[in-house]
C-alpha cells in the first residue's frame, strides 16, 4: 500500500527537483549494478492502486467476511483517516478481519481479485525489469504490508514464489486463519523483516512511498519507482534519481501502509 495524504502533506516540500529516468536509463542503471538480490515494493511500485484496501472491501462486497465485521472496520478507517489509529495498527487489522475463516478460501478469493483488479494494473516496465532480472540470475523478493495472500498471488507471475513473500500475516492453525500478528512490514519493519529473512543489505531495492524509505536505505542502490511526494523529497535530500511508469497515475491511494 501507499502513503496516505495526510503523510504526505507533512513531508512534501514546495518544490521538489528529481532525477528521472528514462525507461532505457532506468534498465541500464538497475542492470549495471549485476544484483544478485532484488526486493520490490508491490502495491503503487509493481501495480497501480492499492489492492490491500482494494480486496478488504471486495471481501466485504462478496460477503466474505460478516456486517459486523466490516462496520467495525469501516469505523477503524474512519479514524485512521482522522489520525487516530496509526499504520501499522490499520494494515494489521486488514488482515485480522478474517480470522475464523480458511485459509484455503482466502487463497481462493485472492486468486480471483488479483486476476480480475490487479493484473491489468501491473506496470509494463516493471514486469520487463523482472524478467531481465530473472534471466540475470537475480533472486526476487516482494516485501508489502498488504495481506500475503493477495501479494503472493499478484507476484507469482514475476517468478517470485511465497517463501520470498513478506508480508501481512497472522497465524494461520490447521488450515483456519487466526488473528494473532505474526508481522506487518511497513516503514523500519519492512528493513527488519529483510535482517530476518538474511537481507540485511539487498543489492537493489525499489519503492514508491516514504514508507518504503527504511528498506531503501538499506539498499546497495535504491531505486525510487512512481514516488509519492513524500519518498521524491527524501530521495532529493539524498540524491537519489527516480522512474515513473508510463502507466503510473501519481495518485495517493487511500491506505499508507506499503
Amino acid at each position: 500500500m501507499t502513503c496516505s495524504g495526510k503523510d504526505e502533506e507533512r513531508l512534501t516540500p514546495t518544490r521538489i527537483e528529481i532525477t528521472k529516468w528514462t525507461a532505457p536509463e532506468f534498465e541500464r542503471l538497475v542492470l549495471d549494478c549485476n544484483p544478485k538480490t532484488a526486493v520490490f515494493d508491490c502495491d503503487g511500485t509493481l501495480w497501480s492502486g492499492d489492492s490491500g484496501y482494494g480486496f478488504m472491501v471486495w471481501s466485504i462486497e462478496q460477503g466474505i467476511v460478516s456486517r459486523s465485521t466490516s462496520d467495525w472496520m469501516d469505523t477503524r478507517y474512519r479514524a485512521y483517516l482522522a489520525g487516530k489509529v496509526g499504520e501499522r495498527e490499520i494494515c494489521g487489522e486488514m488482515v485480522q478481519v478474517y480470522a475464523g475463516l480458511r485459509e484455503e478460501e482466502l487463497r481462493q478469493a485472492a486468486a480471483k481479485y488479483v486476476e480480475k483488479f490487479v493484473r491489468g494494473r501491473i506496470f509494463a516496465e516493471m514486469a520487463a525489469l523482472m524478467a531481465m532480472l530473472r534471466r540475470a540470475g537475480a533472486e526476487l523478493w516482494a516485501v508489502s504490508s498488504t495481506n500475503k495472500w493477495v501479494v503472493a498471488e499478484g507476484v507469482r507471475q514475476f517468478g517470485i514464489p511465497e517463501e520470498r513473500v513478506l508480508a501481512a500475516e497472522v497465524r494461520v492453525s490447521h488450515g483456519l486463519i487466526g488473528s494473532e500478528i505474526l508481522d506487518v512490514p511497513t516503514d523500519e519493519a519492512k528493513a527488519a523483516a529483510l535482517a530476518n529473512a538474511g537481507l540485511p543489505c539487498p543489492d537493489v531495492v525499489f519503492g514508491n512511498s516514504v514508507h518504503d524509505l527504511a528498506m531503501l536505505e538499506i539498499a546497495r542502490h535504491p531505486f525510487p519507482v512512481n514516488p509519492s511526494p513524500a519518498l521524491q523529497a527524501a530521495a532529493v535530500s539524498r540524491g537519489w534519481g527516480c522512474f515513473q511508469p508510463q502507466a503510473a497515475g501519481g495518485g495517493n491511494t487511500p491506505v499508507g501502509g506499503e
